[in-house]
């Protein structure tokens, strides 16, 4: 299990999920398991705990537990899954936004900027879109706004240029091919700071991340009962703008609603501070450097 994922702040989230031994809690990306292994340490008889994950290789962490049920699913459908489990509603929910240690590590699956592999990125691999279409397919305008919005790149224009010229000559079919491309557009002192950020703006263009992550906190708000709490591990600034964001205000944009009397209209109230990892979490874990843990309880 180890292997496959150490999990980032993991007492800071149990603790943020301030859980009730019987009560029912949801880890909607259960990957290795480990914070879905702590969350059934702290329940008793009478607690269950639902953990989602659309990766097929988390099969291979499974937890057997009567009290756990694993659901092969992306977070973005928790309400139906919810219902069709007679599990709502719910007294905590985990959400930790990174991609583990295994998905980078494994060569085939094109998460890592170190190791060759062919263009792919997806989180569930049954589906068609991959690294390797948007690269070779996409427009200049789409990848321009692509690698500016979601790798927060400057040179987002000089980026796709390069691509749409090479691929016109060669197709563009690993990473180490799109790092040797753009390497000439690096500077070597911020070498792996820039393409963590292309890959990461193809890895969320790749799951639609941004989308997929507005509707879970939605819907896990409904899901949630009054007094639960919501646990989630961003990653970088634009999932984690979205999280304080809807934690603050109960809206993306976050401007807060009133109601006709002055009163604010939220269906959170954010709990504690901000929360990122110690250095000795770093040190053990280097993945862990950029976590942001935040916790919000329904109103």
């Amino acid at each position: 299990m180890t292997q496959y994922h150490n999990p980032v702040l993991l007492e800071a989230s149990i603790e943020g999920l301030n859980i009730i031994p019987n009560g029912t809690y949801v880890d909607v990306t259960f990957g290795g398991g480990g914070h879905s292994k702590a969350i059934l340490d702290c329940l008793d008889v009478g607690g269950r705990l639902l953990g989602f994950d659309q990766d097929t290789d988390a099969f291979k962490n499974v937890l057997v537990d009567s009290r756990f049920d694993f659901i092969h699913s992306n977070f973005s459908n928790l309400s139906q899954y919810l219902k069709y489990h007679k599990a709502v509603p719910v007294e905590g929910i985990l959400a930790d936004f990174g991609v583990s240690s295994y998905q980078f590590n494994t060569r085939e699956r094109g998460f890592s900027t170190r190791l060759d592999a062919r263009l792919d990125m997806r989180m569930n691999q049954s589906q068609p879109l991959d690294a390797f279409e948007i690269i070779n397919n996409y427009s200049e305008e789409d990848l321009k706004t692509l690698f500016y919005v979601y790798g927060e790149l400057k040179n987002s224009k000089a980026i796709a240029s390069k691509i749409i010229d090479r691929r016109e000559k060669k197709t563009i079919e690993t990473s180490m091919d799109l790092i040797d491309l753009l390497s000439p557009l690096v500077p070597m002192r911020v070498k792996n700071k820039i393409f963590a950020q292309i890959f990461q703006a193809l890895r969320i263009e790749v799951n639609d991340e941004l989308e997929v992550l507005k509707s879970f906190l939605i819907q896990a708000t409904t899901a949630l009962a009054k007094g639960g709490r919501l646990v989630c591990i961003s990653y970088h600034s634009l999932e984690d703008r979205l999280v304080k964001r809807f934690f603050q205000t109960g809206s993306f944009e976050g401007e807060l609603e009133k109601d006709f009397y002055g009163n604010p209209i939220k269906p959170l109230t954010k709990i504690g501070k901000l929360i990122v990892p110690k250095k000795e979490e770093i040190k053990l874990n280097g993945r862990s450097r950029s976590a942001k843990l935040r916790i919000a309880e329904k109103l």
